[in-house]
């Protein structure tokens, strides 16, 4: 087995300079250097694979032996993979602490502005519980009164309700 000898010092530079710069507090620059060392890797492993060889494709008189190894090309892209996921977990973490660095000291903390639009907030919930109970009062008092047998319906109050009724004053009743 014969590896180049550019993509094994290529890699080694790559594993080096990735850790320098993961050693530092900076979260933009450990996620360089994690894309460095991510890159590392990929190379490693397809030093690793072995010679190059055809297409992994069984020819027709069944001799497999030239053909490359498909299970690096495979480890490779899976790695691309994880390395993409992780690198947009690590720019979501820079954007919030982005974000919060923005805020000041206090950061995404309550401040006591906010407490007292809740307590208003409360406030306001409660005398619109107090409405909706006198609402409902008087609908149930209206029911009341439209279930007792004793209530007589004004001239203009039938079955069907005022909106309904036709009137009939003014008119000829032939």
């Amino acid at each position: 087995m014969s590896a180049s000898v550019t993509l094994l010092i290529l890699a080694s530079c790559l594993f080096a300079v990735g850790i320098y710069i993961m050693m530092q507090r900076n979260l933009t620059r450990i996620l360089l250097g994690f894309l460095l060392v991510g890159n590392g890797v990929n190379i490693f492993i397809f030093l690793m694979s072995g010679r190059p060889g055809d297409a992994p494709i069984t020819p027709a008189n069944g001799d497999a032996s030239g053909l490359a190894d498909p299970v690096p090309q495979a480890f490779i892209l899976t790695a691309i993979v994880i390395n993409f996921g992780i690198t947009a977990f690590l720019l979501a973490l820079i954007y919030r602490s982005w974000w919060l660095a923005q805020l000041g000291e206090d950061g995404d903390t309550v401040s006591s502005d906010q407490d007292d639009d809740d307590e208003n907030s409360a406030q306001v919930f409660e005398q619109s519980h107090d409405e909706d109970d006198a609402i409902q009062e008087a609908l149930d008092a209206s029911d009341d009164e439209d279930n007792n047998p004793l209530h007589e319906p004004g001239p203009n109050t039938g079955p069907i309700g005022t909106v309904g009724r036709i009137s009939t004053e003014g008119r000829d009743p032939s």
